[in-house]
């Protein structure tokens, strides 16, 4: 297979850095666009990646950047700008006749959605659409990676969250990543396509509570708290109002059932079943002990 040039932005995040990756595995070229130049770009330099250090708030930035490359993956963080940011990077690509875009959205994104950044995301999915250029829009449910970011939590030996009896099955960005480099490589047969993406097996979280206390073998408290006890906690954790705001009517849809749900898609698509919550907890055991 002969080489092509991709852009991947995000390219230090979770699900950028693993598509990065993958397309350097695969043989591909890979333009690395990232916000800061820091250790992880550096490391990514030293794998083969070009990278490009701008804000995707930037058309000045972007509009060079998607020059030349066969497909790019679009992601923004939880934050205001994303409607603007899309607008750019959608113009961009249409100029530069990049062929396709995989674009990371919400399985939360809808008219409806009271989330500001949720209903931002189906907003910004529109824009794509109204462009005409190529797109492929992504609907995950929430990553595992949720486990990695209450580690400390869960080394405390108690998570308090405001979810009751409704189930997701938690997916790994590594699964994502690995889809988002199938389409890239294969844009015809996904472009106008939206994926809802899954894990192989649905729990509560405190169902999923219960299987990481077994397998790290010690035991760890699941306590529900109230949607203004959690609105509270993320802004303390994260010191974004915005970012506050998007988990608490998340938790809310996830109550409502939005985020439930299981499919082949990823199996389907990559050839390749995606991670069980067991070899999640596992692969990064360490991180949580």
């Amino acid at each position: 297979m002969r080489s092509k040039r991709f852009l991947v932005t995000g390219a230090t995040g979770d699900t950028g850095r693993k598509a990065v990756e993958f397309l350097l595995e695969r043989g591909q070229n890979v333009r690395a666009f990232v916000h800061h130049a820091n250790e992880e770009s550096t490391e990514l330099e030293k794998r083969g990646a070009e990278i490009v250090v701008g804000d995707l708030l930037d058309f000045a930035a972007i509009r060079p950047a998607l020059e030349g490359v066969s497909g790019a993956y679009f992601v923004y963080p939880i934050a205001p700008g994303l409607i603007e940011a899309t607008a750019y990077f959608a113009q961009a690509a249409k100029e530069a006749s990049v062929p396709l875009v995989v674009n990371m959205s919400q399985v939360s994104a809808r008219r409806e959605a009271k989330s500001h950044a949720a209903f931002n995301h189906w907003t910004a999915e529109r824009v794509f659409d109204w462009s005409g250029i190529a797109v492929t829009h992504l609907h995950p449910t929430f990553f595992a990676e949720w486990f990695l970011y209450y580690a400390q939590n869960i080394k405390e030996g108690r998570v308090r969250l405001p979810f009751g009896d409704a189930k997701h099955a938690p997916i790994a960005t590594e699964d994502q990543a690995r889809l988002i480099v199938s389409i890239l490589e294969q844009p015809t047969a996904h472009a106008g396509k939206t994926y809802r993406l899954f894990g192989p097996k649905e729990y509560t979280y405190a169902e999923a509570c219960t299987a990481v206390s077994e397998l790290l073998g010690r035991h760890i408290t699941y306590e529900r708290i109230s949607y203004e006890d959690f609105y509270e906690q993320a802004l303390q954790r994260s010191k974004s109002p915005f970012l506050a705001q998007h988990l608490t009517e998340v938790a809310k849809d996830h109550a409502a059932g939005v985020f439930s749900g299981t499919d082949d898609v990823i199996e389907t698509i990559t050839g390749r079943k995606p991670m069980s919550l067991e070899e999640f907890i596992q692969k990064h055991r360490e991180a949580l002990l």
